[in-house]
């Protein structure tokens, strides 16, 4: 039985260590040296905002399925990574970007988003002002806004806020600089604040 197979539905899995720093970066090279507990760890450490990241590409329907060849390729290709915590999380999320998007191309059809926000950040990541300006808006807006961004913003603000991927390891991710990342987050988050304070006015 495979490794992920093992550990039970996403949804019912506890949290796992912090996905960044010291005590995450130790763990992942417990995993790497072969350590299962560790991988469990790390698994749970990653997986709600992974999923969150995936159902914002490709919907809730093919969410689970997209995460699951994503997590089996890590497990295949786990001895080839070299990096700490925060490298290992974009590494993960580098495969299930390519994943999603072979999902996409596949049926023709560009990234969706079908999540409030509210579930998005339900453990919002990061402590960069992308995360910070999103968090604030969670109990305002929809996810559904994001997919009105061009798709370079919302996956930028997706990356920094919901991975809580720096914007070096964001850059990696999108083969961009991190500087455009940063940029890209910056304009998807102003166009964000602005819709949705046209919408709150147009409601009253």
């Amino acid at each position: 039985m495979a490794m992920t197979e093992r550990l039970g539905p996403p949804s019912r899995l506890p949290a796992g260590p912090p996905t960044g720093g010291a005590r995450f970066t130790h763990t992942v090279n417990c995993m790497l040296e072969g350590d299962e507990r560790s991988f469990v760890a790390v698994y749970r450490a990653i997986q709600p905002a992974l999923m969150r990241y995936l159902t914002a590409l490709v919907g809730p329907v093919e969410a689970e399925d997209v995460a699951s060849e994503t997590w089996a390729q890590a497990c295949r290709d786990l001895t080839t990574f070299r990096g700490d915590g925060d490298g290992f999380r974009g590494w993960v999320t580098t495969i299930g970007r390519h994943r999603a998007l072979d999902h996409l191309r596949a049926r023709g059809r560009r990234p969706v988003a079908a999540l409030r926000v509210e579930e998005l950040l339900e453990h919002p990541r990061g402590d960069d002002a992308a995360a910070s300006a999103l968090e604030s808006l969670a109990t305002r807006a929809a996810l559904g806004l994001i997919a009105t961004l061009p798709q370079d913003q919302a996956e930028a603000v997706l990356l920094r806020a919901v991975m809580g991927l720096n914007a070096k390891t964001a850059g990696l991710v999108l083969g961009k600089r991190p500087g455009a990342v940063r940029s890209s987050a910056y304009r998807g988050l102003r166009a964000l604040s602005a819709r949705i304070a046209d919408a709150e006015a147009s409601s009253r």
